[in-house]
C-alpha cells in the first residue's frame, strides 16, 4: 500500500483553502450527534418511514455510496473536500460506512435508550473526536509522538466519560481507547482513517464482548 506524508498540511490541498478546512473539522465534529439521536430517538425517527432504525441506518449508508459512485465517476469535490478525493473514495463516505456498521453491529448488552449506545457511542465519538485533535496537532507542529499522547488523551476523555454516564464497562474503556488512537496511524490511499478509527475498536469491543 501507498504511503504518504503523515505531517502534510491537508489545508493547502482542501477545497476552499483554510475555509474549506474548519469547514471539513467543524462536519467532522458535527457527527457526535449521530449516535445521540440514534439511541435517545432512532425508533421514533425511523418509525416516520415506516422503518426500523437498523433498517433507516443501512438506507442512509447505502444511499451515501451510491452518491459516492456517482460522484467518483464524475471526478466532483466540493468544499472541505481535498483534491486527492476527486478520483478515490472520500474520507465522508469512509465515515458514513464505519459509523453505519457500528450503529448496526454494536453491542447493547440488553440496555434500551442512550444507555444502549455504551459501545456504538465512544466508539464514534473517538472518532469525530479524536482525528481532528491529532491531526490539528501533526499539522501545526509536525510532531506524531505529541499528537499520540494527546490523542490518547482525549479518547480516554471519551471512553472514560462513556463508563460513567452510559455505563461502558471499565476494563473495556481501557483497553479499546488505545484502539481509536492506533486507528489514526496507518496512512494509504487504500483506506481512509475514519474507517480504521471506528473498526480497530470496533473488532476489539468484538472480541472482548464474550468476556464483559
Amino acid at each position: 500500500m501507498e504511503e504518504y506524508d503523515v505531517n502534510v498540511d491537508h489545508a493547502k490541498h482542501s477545497i476552499g483553502g483554510d475555509f474549506g478546512h474548519v469547514i471539513r473539522r467543524v462536519t467532522h465534529i458535527s457527527m457526535v450527534i449521530i449516535p445521540l439521536l440514534y439511541y435517545s430517538r432512532g425508533h421514533s425517527i425511523a418509525a416516520n418511514l415506516s422503518l426500523n432504525p437498523q433498517e433507516f441506518v443501512s438506507i442512509v449508508c447505502l444511499s451515501i455510496i451510491l452518491v459516492e459512485g456517482i460522484r467518483l465517476k464524475m471526478g466532483i469535490v466540493v468544499i472541505g473536500q481535498r483534491e486527492y478525493e476527486s478520483n478515490q473514495i472520500s474520507a465522508l463516505a469512509w465515515g458514513t460506512l464505519s459509523v453505519s456498521i457500528a450503529l448496526l453491529i454494536s453491542p447493547t448488552m440488553g440496555n434500551t435508550g442512550l444507555r444502549a449506545g455504551l459501545f456504538g457511542a465512544p466508539i464514534i465519538f473517538g472518532l469525530c473526536i479524536v482525528d481532528p485533535v491529532m491531526g490539528e496537532v501533526k499539522r501545526r507542529t509536525e510532531g506524531l509522538k505529541i499528537a499520540i499522547l494527546l490523542g490518547l488523551f482525549a479518547s480516554y476523555v471519551v471512553w472514560l466519560g462513556c463508563w460513567h454516564f452510559m455505563g461502558t464497562p471499565l476494563l473495556a474503556s481501557v483497553i479499546l481507547a488505545p484502539l481509536t488512537v492506533m486507528g489514526e496511524l496507518p496512512k494509504t490511499k487504500s483506506i481512509d482513517d475514519n474507517a480504521t478509527m471506528v473498526f480497530f475498536p470496533l473488532i476489539g469491543v468484538i472480541l472482548l464482548h464474550p468476556w464483559l
